[in-house]
């Protein structure tokens, strides 16, 4: 068998691999196999397809580990419209408990509410903002 057969197959192994994990990293080391497969092509000895290999893979899981460390800040997953139709409804709030909560009908149903940071407890409409657990976090309209 090729050199670079057994990179590619050992490529598409981790691919599956990260399928049934989610452990996106493998993906990236992956990416440095099929490095090691192109270099196999490419025509280098065992010790270039090797140090390719590990050198593209390191590079990725770095570059990765960056990219995933400088977004941290991105919106929760329970706050976009994509994953819940809620999000961005207008609410009406009657009453605010002392606590910065109330209850609301809310599609045929009671919800408890609860107030975004920096928002003034006043009766009025709200806007939801996101879903935690059994709550709706809400902003003012």
């Amino acid at each position: 068998m090729a050199d670079s057969t057994v990179w590619w197959l050992l490529a598409a192994a981790l691919v599956a691999l990260e399928l049934f994990t989610g452990t996106f990293y493998l993906l990236m080391l992956a990416t440095g196999l099929a490095a090691g497969a192109l270099a196999a092509h490419l025509g280098l000895g065992v010790t270039g397809q090797l140090v390719t290999a590990a050198l593209v893979g390191a590079a990725a899981v770095v570059a990765g580990h960056q990219l995933r460390r400088r977004h941290k800040g991105d919106p929760s997953v329970r706050s976009l419209r994509s994953v819940n139709l809620d999000i961005g409804e207008v609410l009406h709030v009657e009453q605010w408990n002392d606590d910065g909560t109330a209850s609301v009908r809310y599609r045929g149903a009671q919800w408890a509410v609860f107030l975004s940071p920096g928002q003034d407890a006043a009766p009025g409409h709200y806007r939801i903002a996101e879903l935690v657990g059994n709550r709706l976090r809400v902003e003012k309209a």
